[in-house]
């Protein structure tokens, strides 16, 4: 009776526990982050008896959640890759939306400011036309401007976000080594698993993945440590690493990411990967800056050129062009961290060579080196670096002076960054818009040949005998002079450049032909100046000569369209990922209406058969005792 009695306690409280858990489960069936839990049973020692081994019922082993490790680690990669490609493609959107706007954007900003150039070159004595312009060369910089001033928020607000982040995933870490003591003290108690607490430190850890990839390495007693990034350590048993921002070494305004160590904060800014965190710093690096920098590069092409241009024309006075336009100069930053003298002074010397990237300029035991901020990649150094001789990369110029550098002093150089900062109108009077060229030319009315001359182009504005009288006359079919002197082999359409203009001829000409090329003296209606200025936008500018203005504001916002349509790609097929991952856990871990009901049903019946089993061993042992009392 008493193995009975004991057989069928044994599987009546196994079965409690059972329901008890079933019922956990239907209750949690809609609680985001539990894991559905389930009774490990095991049999009891069996007795010898003479006849064989006969079994003493059950035990519960252990209550144990129904867990997949790889499951989980597979869906917190994915939610750590889709909330980077998510922060990412929103921000990236933001920077499509604003330069790639077909009324608003970057392409249209300089179409019409060459249409009102345009304007002058239809008609180019007409002040109407000339005021226009210069309220279209107004729009223009307060357009770019517009733009600058828009990223520049966009930089502030990532540092704020930053910021949040930090705080954030410092709340996540101190919470999970807080559950991590728990779950160890409980298992030293029970030398059971708390379910509970793994799924609240599950949940804090599923969220942390949100905001930076996150990687975890199993403990004993139940404690996990937790590493961010490319394996920076934020919880390692229950005690939590903090993060800090910091300020970048050349801009104190720029924050990054450091980690809190006994010596100080180490910066781990370029280590930071996945998550929202991961992907502000990715757009930042890879789409924010270099936008900056390029849209500064085209703008320093856009004013060199239109100022070099307008410099050979003539205006309504007679009187060779002035610059258009002013831009902000280019900056070098020093390192905080100097501890020499020396400063740095660079200028642009070449717009075509800049490359719109920036540099670092670091004086090492050879002396100074450049290298790329963003590949590393050393660039070769030109010059001596003084004030008649400086250093020469890239179109720059740079010039060390004040005192004595530090081994270790660095400066950021950056070429383009500030341009959109200074740029301005600097003409206000509609007259002195030079739409003309300051020479012409004409053809005797004697000549007998069919040979035309060309319009003049300027070259060299400077030149003190830009506007004296030329006369080339042909001493044969195949020979000239230039005011009287020299024998000069003639080529047909070839250039001709005298007193720092140019022209060519073109066709058959006789001997005595001439032509003359003097002082535009009656230039109010001429527009060549204002045509060569158009032209020059479609005319090789930047990239050592290959690319034009229009067409690097093309490739521009077409990169930006490219880069910013694959990140929204690539978030919604990761979303596809994430989803799926999350299903898997969800066939493991998730709860089961139907299979609980299930499972409820056969626990009740084996309960209440445990139930029968105690009835009938009681209902034998009082037949024993009826028997043993006659």
């Amino acid at each position: 009776m008493t193995d009975l009695l004991s057989t069928a306690v044994s599987g009546l409280r196994a079965f409690q526990r059972a329901l008890d858990v079933t019922s956990q489960n239907i209750a949690n069936a809609a609680t985001d982050g539990y894991s559905r839990q389930r009774v490990e049973l095991a049999t009891r020692q069996a007795q010898a008896y003479g006849n064989g081994y006969v079994g003493t019922g059950v035990n519960v082993v252990s209550v144990r959640r129904v867990y997949d490790d790889f499951l989980v680690a597979q869906l917190r990669g994915s939610s750590s890759s889709h909330a980077r490609l998510d922060a990412f493609a929103a921000a990236a959107e933001r920077v499509d939306n604003l330069l790639g706007d077909s009324g608003t954007g970057l392409s249209a900003t300089l179409q019409n400011l060459a249409q009102a150039f345009q304007g002058v070159a239809n008609s180019p004595a007409s002040t109407p036309a000339r005021q226009s312009l210069l309220s279209q060369a107004g729009v223009f910089v307060q357009r770019m401007q517009g733009y600058d001033s828009r990223l520049r928020a966009m930089d502030a607000e990532l540092n704020a976000r930053i910021e949040t982040g930090t705080v954030a995933i410092n709340t996540l870490g101190e919470g999970i080594a807080r559950l991590n003591a728990e779950i160890e003290e409980a298992y030293g108690r029970m030398g059971q698993p708390p379910n509970d607490l793994l799924d609240q430190r599950d949940r804090l850890i599923d969220e942390l993945a949100t905001h930076v990839d996150v990687s975890t390495v199993a403990q004993g007693n139940g404690v996990v440590n937790v590493f961010i990034g490319t394996g920076q350590p934020l919880v390692v048993g229950s005690t939590a690493s903090q993060l800090v921002t910091s300020a970048d070494p050349f801009d104190a305004a720029r924050r990054g990411v450091a980690l809190r160590t006994p010596s100080g904060p180490a910066d781990i800014t370029s280590q930071i990967t996945g998550g929202t965190l991961g992907g502000l710093l990715d757009f930042r690096r890879e789409m924010l800056d270099p936008v900056r920098d390029e849209l500064g590069r085209i703008t320093v092409a856009v004013t060199d050129l239109l100022n070099t241009e307008h410099g050979k024309g003539m205006d309504l006075r007679g009187a060779l062009g002035g610059e258009l336009f002013a831009t902000g100069d280019a900056v070098a930053l020093p390192a905080r961290a100097n501890t020499g003298s020396a400063a740095i002074t660079v200028t642009r010397s070449d717009a075509g060579a800049l490359t719109g990237g920036n540099y670092i300029l670091e004086y090492t035991t050879g002396g100074w080196a450049l290298r790329d901020a963003a590949s590393g990649v050393t660039k070769p150094l030109a010059g001596s670096g003084t004030a008649l001789d400086p250093y020469r990369a890239d179109g720059l110029s740079i010039v060390v002076g004040g005192g004595v550098a530090a081994v270790g002093d660095r400066f950021q150089l950056q070429p383009t960054r500030g341009a959109i900062d200074g740029l301005g109108v600097l003409i206000t009077d509609p007259s002195q818009i030079a739409a003309a060229v300051p020479v012409a030319t004409s053809a005797a009315a004697a000549n007998r040949g069919d040979a035309s001359i060309g319009a003049p182009a300027v070259l060299d504005p400077s030149n003190p005998q830009l506007g004296s009288a030329v006369t080339i006359e042909f001493l044969t079919p195949t020979t000239y002079s230039i005011n009287g002197a020299g024998s000069y082999a003639y080529v047909s359409g070839t250039d001709i450049d005298v007193n720092g203009w140019r022209v060519q001829i073109s066709g058959a000409p006789l001997a005595g032909d001439r032509f003359d090329v003097a002082a535009n003296t009656a230039g109010v209606g001429d527009n060549g100046n204002m045509r060569s200025l158009i032209a020059s936008l479609d005319g090789p500018a930047l990239n050592g000569g290959t690319t034009s203005v229009n067409g690097a504001i093309g490739s521009l916002v077409a990169r930006i369209g490219i880069e910013t349509q694959q990140a929204q790609v690539n978030r919604d097929a990761q979303d596809v990922i994430r989803t799926q991952d999350r299903a898997a856990v969800d066939s493991v871990s998730g709860v089961n209406l139907d299979e609980e009901a299930a499972n409820m049903l056969r626990m009740q019946q084996a309960y209440m058969a445990a139930a029968q089993l105690i009835a009938t061993a009681s209902a034998v042992f009082e037949s024993l005792l009826a028997a043993t009392r006659r």
